[in-house]
């Protein structure tokens, strides 16, 4: 079920504000074109800078959207269990499909404190969740002994892993075997890490490409890796130029430029600047985006 091109949806703002009309267009421009499902209220949907209310109006207006078509895979990660817990609740009571919950930042938990964060959360919730795990933004590192201890867990299900060490998909799979979920969190490394047994990825550069995402995503699934590599070349420096600045400052520009919405990003994330709006523009036009 969550598997191919997820994509991580950004949420449009308009003088400061949650722009619903854009944020619906945008995902019927996913799943129009083939996208194999949706994260709402991720970390590149700018869910620190969300108010709850507004976290909770975009998971339901995603479900609501997306009406069954696709999976929604809801973001509902926080560094307070608690608010994480009720956050995952709403989620929950939303009919969303899955939560993606990412790994507690700043506070720097201890591996036990990891797992008693998803066994809490695990314990009030009955539905999917997938751990977020990113040590370059959160600070810790899930290591593949606890992440098999939370899979215990009756509602853990796999992983979005954006550690970068490729080596861990082949660490999960010997661990936990077929049945464990990992997507990768990085589109630059998705064709390797499809080659060892991932399923996918929860995809920055589909916001943009979703079309092609797509396709790349279903050649790897079907095993066609020779043709799945021509087009991982060919997306690679629209994977590159995403991250030339802060996610997702530089995607938000992109879908500007092509009509999608509004480039506006909340403080303390600012809008791109010239030189790197140039390049953004360059690589769109590599790609006959422009």
């Amino acid at each position: 079920m969550f598997k191919g091109s997820i994509t991580a949806l950004v949420s449009p703002f308009n003088n400061g504000n949650i722009d619903i009309g854009a944020f619906e267009n945008h995902i019927e421009f996913q799943i129009n074109s083939g996208s194999n499902g949706i994260v709402p209220c991720g970390t590149t949907g700018e869910s620190p800078t969300l108010s709850h209310n507004e976290h909770q109006q975009l998971i339901e207006r995603s479900v609501k959207v997306s009406n069954g078509r696709v999976p929604v895979i809801a973001g509902t990660g926080s560094n307070s269990t608690e608010e994480a817990v009720a956050l995952t609740k709403h989620a929950e009571k939303s009919k969303v499909d899955a939560v993606l919950v990412v790994t507690p930042y700043y506070n720097k938990p201890t591996q036990e404190g990891l797992y008693q964060h998803y066994k809490k959360i695990n314990d009030n919730c009955g539905i999917p969740i997938i751990i977020y795990n990113i040590p370059g933004r959160s600070v810790v590192d899930m290591s593949v002994d606890t992440m098999a201890r939370c899979f215990e867990l009756k509602n853990i299900i796999g992983v979005k892993d954006a550690t970068g060490d490729l080596d861990r998909v082949t660490q999960h799979k010997s661990k936990m075997g077929d049945e464990f979920l990992m997507l990768s969190g990085n589109d630059e490394n998705t064709y390797e890490f499809n080659k060892r047994g991932g399923s996918g990825c929860i995809s920055v550069s589909a916001n943009v490409v979703p079309d092609m995402c797509s396709e790349f995503h279903s050649l790897c699934n079907g095993k066609n890796f020779e043709k799945a590599k021509l087009l991982f070349d060919k997306l690679l420096p629209l994977h590159d130029i995403l991250f030339i600045e802060s996610n997702p400052v530089p995607t938000k520009y992109s879908l500007n430029l092509l009509g999608k919405m509004k480039e506006d990003v909340r403080l303390p994330l600012v809008t791109a600047n010239s030189k790197s709006k140039e390049k953004i523009r360059k690589v769109l036009i590599q790609l006959s985006l422009l």
